[in-house]
Formats: structure tokens, C-alpha cells, sequence
């Protein structure tokens, strides 16, 4: 039966070796990663972006341009002339709200679907564990990411742009951290599934799904999970962070989308 144990597709956007960035190898010892061709797509975005000198006007912009080039503003005025209904036009924001209220619906589906086409890694959880490939899981998990619904006003490219403009603001103020942020993850089991190496060590290498999250808060950690696992996790695998944007859904939880792989994980109870 053709199974998904390696770690995903032999091409990617990111031109590095998927094996590669998927490994603890490279969590440890991360080079930049770039999304082919999205910074270049955006240049205008970019130099503007350079000439602000605070996160918060930077987030502003950010926000604002998405909103022209993707037309949620216009989303608001126009309305269905028969039903009254508005126009669905899906966007980064909604997507990052839904995949805090649930990470295993469509629209996480999605998000997990962009991590697979740019970072070519295969998600290994989607409702339940994805071991096959002609698994109903994995069909499953098709036919959302690919929904008409969620799959619509260009959403990998917004995704590439966040992406993008997250590691900008990386490099350009350093924060939230220079090369890696100490972030942890509450779980309930420590499944077999998941373990890689130093099984009965509190050490271990763990593989995650291609895109997971984390918070920065030991405290929050621990309201998920009788497990709390602390990463050191590369700064050039932050997709999202609390403090990127001045407006979205995900304060509460100082939550932090994070790309996948196999992790050196430090195991508290």
C-alpha cells in the first residue's frame, strides 16, 4: 500500500530539498527560505514597506494592499442582485480565523493544501492520521483543500504573501526572535506516530503536521494538553504571529502558525 512515511513531493517553491527543510537537521541549522517569485510579484509592497520605520505601520500596509489587490473591500459593497447575499471571496484573514476555531475543517484543509504545494510537505494529519495515500483520509483531505468555496480569489498567492511579509518583518526588525523563538504545544498523548527518534528520553525528535500551531506561553500550553512540548523552532518556519498584523482573529492564544517536520522536542508534564 503507497504510504506518506517520507516527507513529500521532490519539488517545491522553496528550491532546497523538501527532506531538507522538513528535517531537525535544518530546524537546528535554518538557511532563508523564499517562496519563488513572491517578492519580486510585489515589489512596490516591498519598497514601500522599507521606508516604515514601526511594525505597526508596516502591518497597516500590509493589510491595506491586501485588501485592494483582493477585493475585500469591494466584497462588502457587492451583494448577489437576487438573493441579497454577499459574493464569498476567500481571504488570509479568514482563513487564520478559521483555523483557530477548528484546524481540521476545509479551510484548514486549505492552509495544510499551500504548505504541501510551496513547502512540497505532505500534511500527515487531517480529521485523523493520513498514513496512505489511497486512504479515504487523503481523499478526504483532497476534496476540501481543493472546495470551490475556500479554494477561490487566489488564495495560495495571499498565503504567499503572508508568508513573505512575515519573514520581512523578520529580517527587517528581528522580532520576534533573531534565529529561533522557544515556543511550546499542548497534547493529551505522546503517539508513536509522531515519535522519530529517543522514544524514552525526554528529548526527542517528534514529526508534526506540515503546518502546526504553537504559543509562546507555557501557561496557554498547558490548557490543551497533560503534555507540554517546548521547540526551538527556526524563524524562517513562522507562517503567522500574534503581533504581525494589527487586525485578526488570533490574539488570544498569542498563537504562532509554524511549518512542519521533525522537531527536537523537550517533553514536560
Amino acid at each position: 500500500m503507497p504510504d506518506i512515511s517520507e516527507y513529500g513531493h521532490s519539488t517545491n517553491l522553496i528550491g532546497m530539498a523538501t527532506a531538507c527543510i522538513a528535517s531537525h537537521a535544518f530546524n537546528e541549522n535554518p538557511k532563508p527560505l523564499h517562496i519563488a517569485g513572491t517578492r519580486e510579484s510585489a515589489s512596490g509592497l516591498f519598497e514601500y514597506l522599507t521606508a516604515q520605520s514601526t511594525l505597526e505601520d508596516c502591518g497597516r500596509i500590509f493589510q491595506d494592499y491586501m485588501c485592494v489587490v483582493f477585493g475585500f473591500e469591494t466584497e462588502q459593497r457587492l451583494r448577489d442582485n437576487h438573493s441579497g447575499r454577499r459574493r464569498y471571496r476567500n481571504s488570509y484573514l479568514r482563513l487564520i480565523q478559521d483555523w483557530g476555531l477548528d484546524s481540521n475543517n476545509a479551510q484548514g484543509a486549505v492552509f495544510k493544501g499551500w504548505v504541501e504545494s510551496r513547502f512540497g510537505l505532505f500534511p500527515t494529519y487531517h480529521k485523523q492520521r493520513i498514513s496512505s495515500f489511497i486512504n479515504k483520509d487523503w481523499v478526504m483531505y483532497i476534496e476540501e483543500k481543493m472546495n470551490s468555496r475556500y479554494h477561490n480569489n487566489c488564495i495560495y498567492m495571499q498565503l504567499d504573501l503572508l508568508y513573505e511579509y512575515c519573514q520581512w518583518i523578520i529580517e527587517r526588525f528581528q522580532f520576534p526572535a533573531a534565529t529561533h523563538k522557544t515556543l511550546y504545544r499542548g497534547v493529551n498523548s505522546l503517539d508513536d506516530d509522531w515519535l522519530v527518534r529517543d522514544r524514552d528520553k525526554p528529548h526527542k525528535i517528534m514529526r508534526f503536521n506540515n503546518i502546526v500551531s504553537f504559543t509562546d506561553r507555557r501557561s496557554i500550553a498547558s490548557e490543551f494538553g497533560a503534555y507540554i512540548l517546548e521547540v526551538e523552532v527556526p524563524m524562517v518556519k513562522l507562517v503567522f504571529f500574534s503581533e504581525l498584523l494589527p487586525h485578526h482573529a488570533l490574539h488570544g492564544e498569542a498563537e504562532y502558525l509554524v511549518i512542519g517536520g521533525d522537531y527536537r522536542v523537550n517533553v514536560q508534564r
